[in-house]
């Protein structure tokens, strides 16, 4: 889950790292009040939406009083960025800026530990940077049961070329970002630019944070900064089963369980529908190792609400999850559904009880489901019966 900046900002503050004043606002009026509690002077009005960019767009303005900040914010909220439309602004203290700098951590896969990158070179695009010069980046793996201590962010501070001056007061700051990646569960904590103002202080100007959703059982309030006004209907329908669904662009539903047959299936999918005008997987589903009749019914409840799905193909191979519950849960939720049910579905099934489950769908002999033998066989006529 990607935060927007003024959650980021918030964030830091509860874990002490340093931050300037920040006022939220939905309506140029809640903005030109923001402005007044945070002193009346110099404020950034800053757009809030999960993309980068802002600044080229016109998202980031500043003001110099209330009244001037109410304006910039009604020119700001309800604009376009890149998809993203504005529905708040935060009002952000003005800073004095001296110098700016660039630090992330994050969760490195590919060497299943996690990286800190820093560099006294921040306020650009850390891609065109690393792209560009990428010698002005540096890169330092963080060991996942060490994290950065003091000696990792001393290590961090002297890699990224910090001026003796100021390289206490960076790694403290690194250390407190740090704090934040571990106590929440995040996956990325990125500031740009971290600041020195002309005072000598460290400021986290601008943060993004990701957290992670798989450790959401931990922190029960980070259920209030999902942005549910933002989330598709479906995806949320899904996350109340507790379904892993990704809705995509195409006109095939697909229902698999376990990702990799799942991820399979939309290659195939995909493969088949170049023959068929060109028909694309509608999402991915994964009903897991260990679905039951429930779980296929719900899955298959989603994929038929959306209005994009034309055929829908179920792909199962029975280990933990018997095949018969598949097959039970597809009928059940066909006679549920009745006759708002109106889209074909392609089933196939192998594995464990795949004849009991075959021999419940040929029972019921639904005319919207056809049984396919073989998994290339059953993306065939899912894609054939998307184009009909």
């Amino acid at each position: 889950m990607d935060l927007f900046e003024y959650q980021a900002r918030d964030i830091f503050e509860k874990h002490g790292v340093p931050v300037l004043g920040g006022v939220v606002a939905t309506t140029p009026e809640e903005a030109r009040e923001g402005a007044e509690k945070l002193g009346g002077g110099t404020v950034v009005v800053k757009a809030q939406v999960k993309t980068g960019g802002r600044g080229k767009a016109g998202g980031v303005k500043l003001a110099h009083s209330p009244e001037e900040t109410a304006e910039k914010a009604g020119e700001i909220l309800g604009m376009d960025i890149k998809g993203h439309t504005v529905h708040r602004v935060m009002v952000a203290q003005g800073a004095k800026i001296a110098e700016e700098f660039y630090f992330s951590v994050l969760l490195d896969r590919s060497n299943r530990n996690y990286l800190a990158m820093c560099s006294v070179e921040g306020g650009m695009e850390i891609e065109q940077l690393a792209v560009e010069r990428p010698e002005a980046l540096a890169r330092i793996a963080v060991d996942p049961a060490v994290g950065i201590d003091e000696a990792k962010a001393a290590e961090i501070v002297d890699a990224a070329g910090f001026a003796d001056d100021i390289k206490g007061k960076v790694a403290e700051v690194i250390r407190g970002l740090w704090t934040v990646f571990k106590a929440e569960d995040a996956t990325l904590v990125e500031v740009n630019p971290l600041v020195k103002t002309e005072d000598g202080e460290i400021v986290a100007l601008d943060g993004k944070v990701t957290l992670d959703e798989n450790a959401g059982f931990r922190h029960a309030d980070h259920a209030e900064l999902e942005d549910s006004a933002a989330a598709d209907p479906l995806e949320a329908k899904a996350k109340e089963n507790d379904l892993n669904y990704v809705k995509l662009d195409g006109e095939v539903g697909i229902i698999g369980n376990g990702a990799g047959l799942v991820m399979s299936t939309l290659d195939v999918v995909a493969y088949a529908g170049e023959k068929h005008g060109g028909v694309k997987p509608a999402n991915f589903l994964d009903i897991g190792g260990g679905a039951n009749a429930k779980v296929m019914a719900n899955g298959l409840d989603v994929i038929l609400g959306d209005e994009q799905v034309k055929a829908v193909f179920v792909n199962v191979f029975g280990g933990i999850t018997a095949c018969d519950e598949v097959a039970n849960g597809i009928v059940g939720a066909l006679d549920l559904l009745g006759d708002h049910a109106t889209k074909p579905l392609v089933v196939r099934l192998d594995g464990n009880n795949v004849e009991l489950g075959r021999q419940i769908l040929a029972e019921r002999n639904h005319p919207l489901v056809t049984l396919a033998d073989t998994m290339d066989g059953g993306a065939d006529k899912a894609a054939q019966l998307a184009n009909a």
